[in-house]
């Protein structure tokens, strides 16, 4: 952790995280007019959601820069090597826990909400919420057993779970970048 190395990986890792949450956020402000016509409360929610899933992804790359700060006094010297090894033992939980409330918690809260607005307004074909309304529970509930330790997070149950609500974020993105919104869909013929 504190050891030599390159620290580039890292730092690219947290632009992306950076890059991610702001695109998550985005995400569900472009959405918002359209998803509100659905249901104010729904497309409120999915917004506040997603800002908390961003800000706690910050949160996550606050304390990966900050462990990259800990290697450079580690390389230069002047600190007790053993508490910056607690220290940076301390960061990496903050940041594994981080992972857990904000990106792996987050999502399956989002996928209801966006999923059920997906669903109600047939916007999009049926199918795609109905993975994400499915995914959701899975992953929410894979998310309660790894905070309660009953299994670890990078377990093959745990990979299982979020598959479900990957494959909806992928495959209603695809849609929406290929397709768009269905004309027929009354949402679309109410706002004509």
């Amino acid at each position: 952790m504190l050891g030599v190395g390159s620290q580039i990986g890292v730092l690219w890792g947290a632009l992306t995280e950076v890059i991610v949450a702001l695109a998550g956020i985005g995400t569900a402000v472009v959405l918002y007019p359209v998803a509100r016509r659905q249901s104010e409360l729904a497309a409120r929610g999915f917004v506040t959601v997603r800002v908390l899933e961003a800000a706690m992804t910050f949160v996550g790359v606050v304390a990966l820069l900050s462990i990259v700060s800990l290697r450079h006094t580690a390389t230069t010297g002047g600190a007790d090597p053993a508490a910056l090894v607690t220290t940076g033992h301390a960061l990496v939980a903050v940041y594994n826990a981080e992972f857990l409330l904000g990106q792996s918690l987050m999502p399956p809260i989002s996928g209801l909400l966006l999923g059920y607005v997906m669903y109600k307004s047939g916007l999009v074909p049926r199918l795609l919420p109905i993975i994400g309304l499915i995914g959701a529970p899975l992953l929410l509930a894979s998310d309660l057993a790894i905070f309660f330790q009953l299994y670890a997070p990078i377990s093959p149950i745990a990979v299982l779970a979020a598959l479900p609500i990957a494959a909806w974020g992928f495959s209603l993105g695809a849609w929406m970048l290929f397709k768009g919104f269905k004309p027929s869909s009354p949402l679309m013929v109410a706002s004509r």
